[in-house]
């Protein structure tokens, strides 16, 4: 349902979800039916249009390889690479490639398909928990959560400034909610450092299952993560000529994810050039535990007329 426009001016047309509805719905699209062995169909997102969100096709993707993997072995990584955009007017195929099962570690390899071509390749390691020598770096200090307003809340104090359209888009009821602690405009992008600091979580999310929860942080893991570049230029994904998508995505899982709880999602982009940015992540639990690491480069390009 993340796609779905359910906004004020479309209630007539569609009610509105409740935010139990909305992570329900999260759960069902990152599921995937098993239609033989090792091949899965991703399901579309309901009113969904245009192309696929890259975050969707990678929570997929990984819930299609753990089809093929010990109970007792977890993801702790995994590696995509996009190289077409996925189109919402169809469904998903996903093919997996049991590469390696080792005494600890277990690889899987996936090939993500529509209409015959290829959209992503992602490889995906698994490990058996094991104890080992621990460190982490510190949060330091964050305003919380619950001090924060919203991103829609933020949109809202903006509607004259952003075209209907996006408006619409950008404040639909979404399964992930986002408390930016220091909000940067995408309609006024002054140019910045180029670090945010967002929290996630999901809505009201029900679900107890592990592999759920990492599937859905890897999905909401592509979220706020390239506009990170773009910050230093001046520009967002609403600056005219600009394009900008996803090329590849990585994700480490350190622990066990909560995704009911808030996380905090600490960015930085330590390079841009060439038309293109790279940007880190790091996902942080309230009490400042991390549980997650991600890298992402994507193409910003300001395109000629």
């Amino acid at each position: 349902m993340d796609g779905a426009d359910t906004s004020q001016g479309e209630k007539k047309k569609r009610r509105d979800y409740t935010p139990a509805e909305l992570a329900a719905g999260l759960v069902h699209l990152l599921d995937v039916e098993e239609i033989d062995v090792d091949l899965y169909r991703g399901r579309r997102n309901p009113g969904g249009r245009g192309r696929v969100f890259g975050g969707q096709v990678i929570g997929q993707a990984l819930n299609a390889a753990v089809g093929s993997i010990d109970d007792a072995r977890q993801v702790h990584s995994l590696h995509a690479y996009f190289m077409r955009p996925g189109d919402e007017d169809f469904p998903i195929i996903y093919r997996v490639e049991r590469d390696y099962d080792g005494g600890s570690f277990s690889n899987r390899r996936v090939i993500a398909m529509q209409r015959g071509k290829p959209i992503l390749n992602m490889t995906a390691s698994f490990q058996r928990p094991e104890k080992g020598l621990t460190h982490q770096v510190d949060l330091g200090d964050v305003a919380m959560p619950d001090t924060l307003p919203t991103e829609v809340e933020l949109l809202r104090k903006m509607k004259d400034q952003i075209p209907e359209p996006f408006y619409r888009f950008m404040t639909r009821p979404r399964p992930i909610e986002m408390r930016p602690v220091d909000p940067w405009s995408p309609v006024d992008p002054r140019k910045r450092d180029p670090r945010r600091q967002i929290w996630i979580r999901a809505t009201d999310l029900a679900s107890d299952n592990q592999v759920m929860h990492r599937a859905i942080l890897a999905f909401a893991s592509d979220m706020a993560l390239l506009s990170t570049c773009m910050q230093p230029h001046g520009i967002s994904w609403m600056t005219r000529k600009m394009q900008s998508a996803s090329l590849d995505h990585a994700v480490w899982f350190h622990d066990d994810v909560d995704m009911s709880d808030w996380l905090l999602y600490d960015t930085d982009s330590p390079w841009s050039g060439g038309g293109r940015g790279f940007n880190r992540g790091q996902l942080f639990t309230r009490d400042g535990k991390l549980v997650a690491s991600t890298a992402q480069e994507g193409l910003i390009r300001l395109r000629d007329d």
